[in-house]
């Protein structure tokens, strides 16, 4: 075998080697960062807690491969051409094969991207239509009306009236739901535009003032939310000085300890959502999930000569 072809041979286990070991980091680095397989197919977006919210993420994660896919055909494309077609020593100067105006290859190059960016827009407005389908009969309702710089929610309690929660600038709202239940949400603003987050819903809904002038669709309905939990909500909208101070909590409550939350709210207009959270451990209900106060945020202080933004009042 001449020097020449040794030499060859070498290039070539030494980008084989070099393939399997990029390979085999790909395939070590989600077990070396602690990550679950879910977590990595997920892709940085949180765990939802509805069905709306899983079919979101399945959008995103089929379409996060779907890229990843053309992006490494992609790069093996420019990679092998740039390995394997540079220029070398010896050659004459004349240019490689041209490829402009070949019918067939400009064909490809027309409707693979065009197929890809149709499915990819089928199964958007597939998952976009399920999302904004409405409910009939919704089990729950709630009224969520946002202002500078809190919320407040009226839950209809099945009897004419509702049950509310109002935040306050030293108070975090605590917005009490079940599980298993479909839910109609009825957003709308006192003032200016903000948005209505809860991350674990997966989407942003913009909460406009007076939504019928607007134009704006202010209901949507989440068919269940699929455990029980505390999620921290939060205005995703620049609404003004103080936005960032604009939480919420969304509490899942079983569906018998929220019925026995609205009844004891429903009997006793003046009992507040924290006595009746308390009254709810004497039931039987988590400390935590029952907690009297928000657990996954807490109130900012409005002081400007205060230097932290980031840590809870003293009390």
């Amino acid at each position: 075998m001449g020097r020449a072809q040794r030499g060859v041979d070498g290039r070539r286990t030494g980008w084989r080697r070099a393939a399997k070991l990029a390979v085999l980091a790909i395939a070590i680095v989600p077990l070396t960062t602690g990550c679950s397989v879910e977590e990595v197919v997920r892709f940085g977006w949180p765990e939802g807690v509805t069905p709306q919210a899983e079919s979101m993420r399945t959008l995103w994660t089929w379409a996060a491969i779907a890229a990843l896919i053309v992006g490494v055909i992609t790069w093996g494309a420019m990679f092998w051409t740039v390995i394997f077609h540079r220029k070398k020593k010896g050659d004459d100067g004349t240019p490689p094969r041209q490829t402009q105006y070949n019918l067939p290859v400009e064909i490809i190059f027309t409707v693979v991207p065009t197929i890809i960016v149709a499915v990819l827009f089928g199964f958007t407005v597939n998952v976009q239509n399920y999302v904004d389908v409405k409910n009939d009969a919704p089990q729950e309702k709630v009224q969520v009306t946002a202002f500078q710089w809190n919320w407040q929610f009226d839950v209809d309690n099945h009897q004419g009236s509702t049950v509310e929660s109002l935040g306050t600038s030293s108070t975090i709202p605590i917005l009490v739901l079940p599980t298993d239940r479909s839910i109609q949400f009825t957003i709308t603003s006192k003032d200016v535009i903000h948005s209505f987050w809860v991350p674990e819903f997966l989407f942003k809904r913009d909460v406009f003032p007076m939504p019928e002038k607007n134009d704006t669709d202010n209901v949507f309905v989440i068919d269940k939310i699929d455990k029980t939990g505390t999620f921290v909500g939060r205005c995703a909208e620049l609404c003004g000085s103080y936005h960032s101070q604009m939480n919420f909590e969304v509490r899942a409550l079983p569906p018998n300890l929220f019925d026995s939350y609205m009844s004891m709210r429903t009997a006793n207009k003046d009992m507040t959502v924290a006595q009746a959270l308390q009254q709810l451990q004497s039931q039987g209900c988590d400390p935590q999930l029952c907690a009297p106060q928000a657990t996954t945020t807490y109130p900012f202080s409005t002081d400007r000569t205060q230097r932290s933004a980031s840590e809870p009042q003293n009390s």
